[in-house]
């Protein structure tokens, strides 16, 4: 599976969730449900994945977590928030770095429609095809 097959799977079970739930509970909420749809697909998630800096040769543990990591490849940011701010975008290329990876998808489920609240952040992206 492509990284932009993996991010289409997510996309998919958000919506999927967002249909059935609506926007206006808390984002735990959408995150433990979308959590379960990628699993009812197969994909390998990690909750709450924790995301140390390392700064010269100190690993400092600073409480900094990502909602999801799905397959150990894409960071999923839930949010369910009237606006997304530009450091909500940050949060997720901070994560992206930190662990070396290249997208992630910032997800605000307080939009009446979802499409309008997903934004793809990329670190160092390389096309597959």
């Amino acid at each position: 599976m492509t990284l932009n097959d993996l991010t289409s799977a997510i996309i998919g079970a958000a919506i999927k969730v967002h249909r059935a739930l609506g926007p206006g509970l808390l984002e735990s909420a959408y995150r433990v449900c979308l959590a379960y749809e990628l699993r009812k697909l197969g994909l390998q998630v990690e909750e709450e994945k924790p995301v140390p800096v390392i700064y010269d040769e100190v690993k400092l543990e600073c409480g900094f977590r990502a909602d999801l990591l799905v397959q150990g490849l894409v960071i999923v940011e839930c949010k369910a928030k009237e606006k997304l701010h530009p450091v909500d975008k940050a949060q997720v290329a901070s994560h992206l770095r930190l662990l070396g990876l290249q997208v992630g998808l910032l997800i605000n489920f307080h939009e009446l429609l979802l499409k309008n609240g997903i934004q793809r952040i990329v670190n160092n992206y390389r096309d597959e095809s």
